[in-house]
């Protein structure tokens, strides 16, 4: 059953990327499914229908809206650090602590910092993440 609903996932994805419905875009998306299923299905959550949970609905679209919000500011950030004359930076790497025990969920902060204009993810040892920032204070 879990991989019948990571395949409907992976195909509904596909579906959506597309936006159509073409008979040749259908075929190639059953096919990418099925192949991704098999090559990664192992890699995706244990409970898919927990996906439906609204308050998992709810707190995930929450999270669009500030990664949103704070992704513009830093996009600003960095603009004005790269239009600026003296072009004020101060890199460096910073070690940050974090109560996160899944790995979906550090994966999907780091996605998260990393998708961030001036920050990268280095890496992730146990719940402590190494990034590097465009201005350490």
């Amino acid at each position: 059953m879990k991989r019948i609903v990571h395949f409907l996932i992976l195909f509904i994805v596909w579906l959506l990327l597309t936006w159509s419905l073409d008979v040749q875009n259908v075929v190639a998306g059953l096919i990418v499914a099925v192949i991704g299923e098999l090559l990664i299905g192992h890699l995706f959550f244990d409970n898919p229908i927990k996906m439906l949970d609204p308050r998992r609905i709810f707190w995930f679209l929450y999270y669009i809206v500030i990664f949103l919000l704070h992704m513009t500011k830093a996009n600003l950030d960095v603009a004005y650090r790269v239009l600026h004359k003296d072009v004020p930076i101060r890199p460096g790497i910073v070690k940050v602590k974090t109560t996160m025990k899944s790995d979906l969920g550090l994966t999907f902060l780091a996605n998260s910092i990393t998708l961030t204009p001036g920050t990268l993810t280095i890496d992730i040892i146990d719940s402590d993440m190494y990034i590097h920032w465009i201005y350490v204070r």
